[in-house]
């Protein structure tokens, strides 16, 4: 466990050193400032909802800006050799580097909170909707940073990193839209694989086990397949 924190912490102090990482943030964050009041003009009510819609759809194009390098940038470097010469379990490297970009992206989403801050001063909002939309756009920026981690382990190009996060993630983005030119079995499949499918019942402040079973097990799918990656690694 203190491996685990000691890769973590370095990877938080990089992010901190980083202006990349600075700018990024401010970015997503200035656009969500914009698009917030936009939506609370046109729509005068007291809820998150769309908001949630928005943060989702845009954390699909930004979590593989914020993971690409994760593990690629020391495979090309040659550092994950050094790494694996030490005292330090490929379990520890993997997960020490996905809660690094856990600790970023929870940042990021913290500093939304005051969107709420604001509905409830000026309005009465549905308090358990919005707790339960934070909790859902939470839990799936884990599963795609998992994503994000995983493909990163695969390559030593953190462009081809993002690529491959991209496809993955947009491919299971818009599964659903695919749904309604399928039947039976393969319906049925794409449909539970669809992220928005699951996301949806949170922003309605619906909490149920199988949405939040369905990011769990992504998640740990995605860290297991990083895990055994780091073994067998494609790009060698």
């Amino acid at each position: 466990m203190d491996k685990i924190v000691a890769i973590a912490r370095k990877e938080t102090t990089v992010n901190l050193k980083s202006p990349v990482s600075y700018i990024l943030m401010c970015l997503a964050i200035i656009v969500f400032n914009i698009f917030f009041f936009i939506i609370i003009d046109e729509n005068r009510e007291a809820t998150l909802r769309d908001m949630f819609t928005l943060m989702e759809f845009l954390f699909v194009f930004i979590i593989p800006l914020l993971t690409m390098k994760t593990v690629a940038h020391e495979n090309e470097t040659g550092t994950m050799e050094f790494l694996k010469t030490t005292p330090t379990t490929n379990t520890a490297i993997v997960a020490g580097k996905y809660l690094g970009v856990v600790i970023y992206f929870t940042t990021m989403l913290a500093l939304t909170f005051p969107y709420y801050v604001i509905i409830e001063v000026f309005a009465n909002p549905d308090r358990m909707a919005i707790f339960a939309g934070y909790f859902g756009i939470w839990l799936e920026g884990l599963f795609f940073l998992a994503i994000g981690v995983m493909t990163s382990v695969w390559t030593k190009s953190q462009v081809l990193a993002a690529m491959s996060s991209y496809i993955l993630i947009l491919a299971l983005y818009f599964a659903k839209v695919g749904t309604k030119y399928l039947q039976g079995v393969p319906h049925d499949i794409l449909s539970f694989l669809s992220v928005m499918g699951h996301s949806e019942s949170f922003f309605q402040g619906l909490l149920t086990s199988s949405d939040i079973m369905y990011f769990i097990s992504g998640t740990l799918f995605c860290l297991t397949i990083a895990r055994l990656s780091t073994e067998n690694r494609i790009w060698k």
